[in-house]
Parts: C-alpha cells; structure tokens; sequence
C-alpha cells in the first residue's frame, strides 16, 4: 500500500513547494517511486497562452526531485481556488473526485507527496471542500497509519501562532499531523528564528521534521537531490 503524505502550509508563500521537492527527492535517494499531485494549480496560466511563463508547482518539483508528478486543475488567477475557478466559469471537481483519482495513481507509487494550495482550510472545490476534507478521504483509503499531514511554516515572527492554529484545525478532524517542515531557513537566522525552531514543536507537540535553507529552490536540481536529504532530522528521513 502506498504512504501517502498531505502537506500544506501555514499561509501562501511559505516554501510549500520546495518542501514538497525536498520530500520527494528524500523519498527517491531512499530508493522509493515518488509521484507528487497538485490537485488544483492557480495564478499560472495555460502552457499554451501568451502570458505562459512561471512554471506550476509540479514542474518545479519535478524538476528538483526529479519525480513524477501530476497536476489535476489549472487555473489563471492568482486567487483562492474556488474563487479562481467562479471568475474563469469553470467546475471544480469535488474532493471526493480528486481523491478518487489520487487513489488511483496511488497504486503505481511507493509515495504519493499531494500537495494543497495554501493553508489548509482554502477551499478547492464549489462545495466547501478543503484539503482537510481530501487528507480525512485519503486516510480511509490508507488506514494503519499509512496517511502523513506535514505542516510548512514560515521561520520568523508571527509563525507560532499561524503554526498553532494550523495543527489545531487538523487535530480537530481526527489527524495527528506528522511532523513540521521549516521553509526558507535564513543563511544568517535571528533571535526570533533560532527560538522559533525550539518554540514549535514545544508549542504545537508536533516535531520538526527538516529545515529547508532559503534559496533552495535555486539550487540545480542534481545539487538539490543531493543535498536534500541532509535537511531532514536523522529520526525522519525517509
């Protein structure tokens, strides 16, 4: 049966997709087949539309991982799904869909890393569904502890409680979360950061799985497979 790890972040912009790469690329040096899924993409346009250009998070991790990876919906604005998707006249597909066809190319995979858009109670479909509602189906589907929710958060002022409430929100459906991932670690970290790495885990109960160093993003993708896995805690690399 596949491990399937739901990772969402704390707030846009947090480094969400650099640790999604850095968990798969984890995953691959560990001899596992990855794929990562992105069930709704906004704020890039068609591969085919003049304004193309920024690559989608899935092109991202593929080219870091060097995974595979599957991207469901795109959408053009830069907007919340469900919003992005009313504006464009599109029809989102409800969660349920898109665990059915996460499930499905689960089968194929030793880890299927999904990744959300935003926080975790953005909503990605008409309906009200969040990531929450896609990570409770895919716990069903994964029983005997084979589903992970990994939080990113931000290093700096402001991340304890946007942290806190996060793993809160995702206790409140049933889920431990497994473990936190620190995006864009400073080369020269303050006050605020080196306390911040003590304060989560002691504040949110849920341990630090990697700091990702800002720039990462940056690195070429056969420095960045190998140095990835170095930016996990020995206890959780793959």
């Amino acid at each position: 049966m596949s491990r399937i790890v739901v990772v969402t972040g704390t707030d846009t912009g947090v480094g969400k997709t650099i640790a999604v790469a850095a968990l798969a690329a984890a995953a691959v040096a560990a001899g596992e087949s990855v794929l990562a899924v992105k069930p709704v993409q906004t704020g890039i346009a068609p591969d085919d539309s003049p304004d193309a250009g920024e690559p989608a998070d899935a092109d991202v991790v593929a080219t870091l991982a060097g995974c595979a990876t599957r991207e469901l919906v795109r959408l053009a604005a830069p907007l919340a799904p469900d919003t992005a998707a009313e504006r464009e006249g599109v029809v989102l597909p409800r969660v349920a869909e898109h665990v059915a066809r996460i499930v499905d190319l689960a089968r194929a995979y030793d880890t299927v890393i999904v990744e959300g858009a935003g926080g975790v109670m953005v909503r990605l479909d008409g309906g009200g569904g969040t990531l929450l509602d896609v990570a409770v189906l895919l716990g069903e589907w994964a029983p005997g502890g084979d589903l992970q929710v990994v939080v990113v958060c931000r290093p700096g002022l402001g991340t304890l409680n946007h942290t806190e409430l996060t793993v809160e929100a995702i206790r409140g459906r049933g889920i431990e979360p497994a473990g936190l991932v620190v995006g864009s670690w400073p080369a020269e970290p303050g006050l605020a950061e080196e306390c911040n790495l003590v304060d989560l885990p002691r504040g949110t109960g849920v341990p630090v799985l990697a700091v990702v160093p800002d720039g990462a993003g940056a690195l070429a993708p056969a420095v960045f497979r190998d140095e990835a896995p170095g930016w996990f805690v020995e206890s959780a690399a793959p």
